[in-house]
């Protein structure tokens, strides 16, 4: 072996070191800050966290409060949202793995990839013209309606995707068999690509979860506990947006403990989510 190619060897093996160096000071760097954002939550918010403040309504500073029918809120309209997008984006999906081939796919394509980087302000913009508008009011279906939005296209792209992920033999076999195409993409190709599909849905219900501004236009809030959809409704990130630009400390401690509350909840829907990624992979 040459001079040359032992040091051409030693030159790699150094670039080799300092890069993985890099990637590892990279990944720590990012680590910490996450851990550094979710601690400063948990130390700011804590102190807040009670019973009554889980159950509790909005009360003039100085009376308590919580964010009780914020809860509510904010689980009735993701609730609405995944009853209406989940099987639109699901079905968009499954058109575009199976039927999506053609111009016309191309384009439904083009538009989920378009409207998943849209602001969610524009959305919530669009269901007031729609929604809000006509009916003279801010409402729960209309805060609902604009989440469903937001969820339909990452939906769809997601599905479209672990659908494309299933071997072609088994749809090959089916068909060989004598299915016709419909059952083989409801008896076959969705059982499996299931768990898949199941992440998706999940990671939409978290990014709607925190959603603020489109709910602003749609939902407004509300300083009462509220089960009718086509009554101004409350929701957490709202109630947070309000008690954090508030004059006083008591709820500046109240927002922090709702946000160390939403985020908690979106660290649970994500551990689902690596937990069905497991399963499947």
């Amino acid at each position: 072996m040459t001079t040359k190619t032992i040091n051409s060897i030693d030159r790699r093996r150094v670039v080799n070191m300092i890069m993985t160096s890099l990637t590892a000071v990279c990944a720590v760097f990012a680590i910490a800050v996450l851990v550094a954002i979710l601690g400063y939550i948990g130390v700011r918010g804590i102190s807040s966290l009670s019973i009554e403040f889980l159950t509790d309504t909005p009360k003039p500073v100085g009376e308590g409060g919580g964010i009780g029918n914020s809860i509510l809120g904010s689980a009735i309209m993701t609730l609405l949202a995944a009853f209406l997008g989940l099987p639109v984006g699901i079905a968009a999906g499954v058109y575009l793995a199976e039927f999506g081939r053609n111009w016309f796919g191309n384009t439904v394509r083009f538009v989920a990839d378009t409207l998943i980087g849209v602001p969610s302000i524009i959305i919530g913009i669009f269901v007031y013209t729609l929604v809000v508008l006509p009916m003279g009011r801010q409402s729960g279906f209309a805060g609902g309606l604009a989440l469903a939005i937001i969820m339909i296209p990452i939906v769809a792209r997601t599905t479209e995707e672990m659908i494309s992920l299933v071997p072609n033999s088994m749809r090959e076999g089916a068909l060989a068999l004598g299915a016709p195409q419909w059952r083989v993409t409801w008896n076959i190709v969705l059982p499996a690509a299931a768990s898949g599909i199941a992440t998706g849905a999940m990671l939409a219900i978290a990014r709607v979860t925190g959603e603020t501004a489109p709910l602003l236009f749609t939902a407004l809030n509300s300083r009462f506990y509220n089960y009718y959809l086509d009554q101004p409704m409350s929701s957490l990130t709202v109630q947070i947006y309000n008690y954090a630009t508030g004059p006083f400390e008591v709820e500046h401690a109240m927002a922090w403990a709702a946000t160390l509350l939403l985020v908690g909840l979106i660290l649970v829907i994500n551990i689902l989510v690596r937990f069905f990624t497991r399963k499947k992979f």
